[in-house]
C-alpha cells in the first residue's frame, strides 16, 4: 500500500511483452541436440568464481497440458551480470535466479523468478515455439487484442545483426563461419530467404511490480534477452560441426556431465562469461 493512493488502484503498467523471431539454417529436429548441447557449453563459459550456473534438478516430467519432455531446474548466481547500479542496490539473495524449465519440444516454457527476495513481485516468462514455417502469424495464439497491439514483434538475424564488442568472438561470427559437415554457411546478406529451414518464435513476458523500478527493469530484462538469445544462437551454428550427428542419448550423458563441471568451476578460479558495467 502506498500512502496517498487507493488500495484498489494499481499504480503497476501491463507487463511487457515481446516476441522474438530467429530464423537458423537447420532443421527442427537438428535444433533439439544442437540446442541442448549449446546450452550445455554456454553454461561452462558463464560458470566460474562463485557465479553462473548451477543445476538442482534434471528428469523427464509428464503432463495433461505438455505431455512429455524434460524439466530442469537451475539457479543462476548473477552478481557481475547484471548493470552496477542494480549490483549495488540488491541486497543478499536479490541476484540469484532461479530458472524452471520443461522442454516438450517442439514447445518449451521456460519461468525464471527470484523466490529469496523479489517473491511474488518478478517473473519472466519464455515460452518457445520451434516451427518450420516461417513469418508465422501469432504462433502462441494469443488473444487477438493483446497480439495486435501489445506484442512487440522483434526478427533476430545472426547473420548480419550487430553484436556488442564485448560479446564478439571470431569464431561464433556466422557471417564468416561454414560448416564442413554440412556444408552450411556462411550466412550473408539475404540468407535467411535462401538458407533457413526454421524458426524459434519466443515470446517473453516481464513483470517487476516494484513502484519506480518497473519500466526500466523490465526494459533492461527485455533488452538483455535480445542479447541473449542472439549470441546464443550465433554460438549454436557456429559450433554446428560440435553436435551436429549426436543423439539424445549423447545430450543426457553429457548434461550429467556438465552438472558435476559446473559444480566445480563454480568454486573455484575467475568470474567468467558475459558482464555488465
Amino acid at each position: 500500500v502506498i500512502p496517498g493512493v487507493p488500495p484498489h488502484v494499481s499504480l503497476f503498467k501491463m507487463p511487457l511483452i515481446k516476441e522474438f523471431r530467429v530464423p537458423l539454417p537447420i532443421t527442427v529436429q537438428e535444433y533439439q541436440v544442437g540446442q541442448l548441447w549449446s546450452v550445455a557449453e554456454a553454461s561452462k563459459k558463464e560458470t566460474g568464481g562463485g557465479e553462473g550456473v548451477e543445476v538442482l534438478e534434471n528428469v523427464p516430467f509428464e503432463n495433461e497440458e505438455m505431455g512429455k519432455g524434460q524439466y530442469t531446474h537451475k539457479i543462476y548466481h548473477l552478481k557481475s551480470k547484471v548493470p552496477v547500479w542494480i549490483s549495488a542496490l540488491a541486497p543478499k539473495g536479490a541476484l540469484e535466479m532461479h530458472e524452471k524449465a520443461w522442454n516438450a519440444y517442439p514447445y518449451c516454457r521456460t519461468i525464471i523468478t527470484n523466490p529469496d527476495y523479489m517473491k511474488e513481485k518478478f517473473e519472466l516468462r519464455i515460452e518457445t515455439w520451434h516451427k518450420a514455417e516461417l513469418g508465422l502469424n501469432n504462433p502462441h495464439n494469443l488473444p487477438a487484442e493483446i497480439w495486435d497491439s501489445k506484442v512487440d514483434k522483434i526478427n533476430i538475424d545472426i547473420g548480419n545483426d550487430p553484436v556488442d564488442r564485448r560479446d564478439y568472438n571470431p569464431k561464433e561470427d556466422p557471417s564468416v563461419y561454414h560448416s564442413f559437415k554440412t556444408g552450411r554457411g556462411p550466412l550473408k546478406g539475404d540468407w535467411i530467404e535462401d538458407q533457413a529451414q526454421m524458426c524459434a518464435y519466443k515470446l517473453v513476458t516481464v513483470e517487476f511490480k516494484w513502484f519506480g523500478f518497473q519500466g526500466a527493469v523490465e526494459r533492461f530484462i527485455q533488452k538483455s534477452e535480445r542479447r541473449i538469445f542472439t549470441n546464443f544462437h550465433r554460438q549454436l551454428f557456429c559450433w554446428l560441426d560440435e553436435w551436429h550427428g549426436l543423439t539424445m542419448e549423447d545430450i543426457r550423458r553429457l548434461e550429467d556431465e556438465t552438472k558435476m563441471e559446473l559444480d566445480k568451476q563454480r568454486k573455484e578460479g575467475d568470474v567468467r562469461g558475459t558482464k555488465e558495467t
